[in-house]
Order: C-alpha cells, then structure tokens, then sequence
C-alpha cells in the first residue's frame, strides 16, 4: 500500500475516533445519571402495603429503599406522600420459601427465598407513573445449618433473615437504579 493511501487512512482513523470521543453518546456511569424532571426533589416512600404473613418485612424493604435515594445525594426523601413531589408506593404480593437443595438424608441443606411486589413511581405534579413494574421478582438463596439429620430452626430463622436482609439490599437498589436511569 503506497505511503500516500497509509496516511490517508491513518488521518480518517483520528477523525473517525474523533467524532466518536466527542459525540454526546448517552452513556453515563451507573449511578451517576437521573432521568427524572428537574423539578422532582422531594421524593415520598411511604411504608409499603404487606400483603404477607411475614411480620414487619414491609418496614425493611421500605426503610432500605429510602436509604438507597439517600445515598445517591440528590434527593430529600420522605415516608410520607404529603410535600414530596413524587411518590414510591409499593404493594408485597408474595414471599415465599422453598428448598432448592437436599442432603443424602434428603432434608433440605439450602433455600430460596422469593419476594414478588408491585411498584409505582408517580410524579405528583403532572400526575403521571414515571416508572411502574406490577411484578418484580427478588430470589436470594442460602445455606441451613443441620444437627443429626433434624433442622436448627434457631440457626434457620437466622440465616433466613440475613436472606431477606440480603434481599431487600439488592431490591432496593436495582428499584432505584430503574427509576434514576431509566432502565
């Protein structure tokens, strides 16, 4: 290739670089960007309707999700609709636990725990759902401690906490990173 057709190429190269480095591409890191309206700076999260047998799993999954908008430092956070000019609301559907793996005995050595909720982010001076998933899933799975064949409910209550800790920290903040990047 003569040096003239190299040179050429080499100058189409920078510029086609160029053009790609300076163009206004949409991508920003991970929990650094905001879809939401300007005006929106007090967002209401009320706590979330419990529609389980799970006692005070309402307070936990709320309470977390609170913390995670906090934590991106742009928005004042409210657990009441009331001054807020949007609002999170949240309905536990379900959650439920089940084995996911047995031991030659054949007691179960692992659970899952699944969570199913209803969410809705709403824009309260427009009056219009910015964000709305009517089935989100969270499952987290974990160990169980067993003595001579029979169940350490102590140690199974404890672990299915820490489930459901766990649970509620990866919720919140995949609701958030939705809701903020509007993914």
């Amino acid at each position: 290739m003569p040096i003239h057709a190299r040179a050429a190429r080499g100058v189409a190269l920078v510029v086609l670089v160029a053009a790609l480095g300076s163009s206004g591409c949409g991508y920003a890191l991970a929990g650094r960007g905001s879809f939401l309206p300007d005006y929106i700076r007090t967002i209401g999260i009320p706590l979330f309707v419990n529609q389980t047998t799970v006692f005070d799993v309402e307070q936990l999954l709320s309470q977390r999700v609170r913390a995670e908008f906090i934590g991106r430092g742009k928005y004042r956070v409210t657990p009441e609709a009331t001054g807020a000019d949007a609002v999170l609301t949240g309905t536990i559907a379900n959650i439920s636990l089940t084995p996911s793996a047995f031991n030659d005995q054949q007691f179960a050595t692992r659970y899952a725990v699944t969570v199913v909720m209803r969410i809705e982010f709403r824009d309260l001076r427009e009056d219009k759902v910015l964000w709305e998933n009517p089935s989100l899933v969270f499952r987290e799975e974990f160990e169980v401690t067993t003595g001579s064949g029979a169940l350490d409910v102590n140690a199974f209550f404890g672990q299915s906490s820490n489930a459901l800790e766990r649970v509620a920290s990866e919720f919140a903040r995949s609701i958030v990173t939705s809701i903020l990047e509007a993914f």
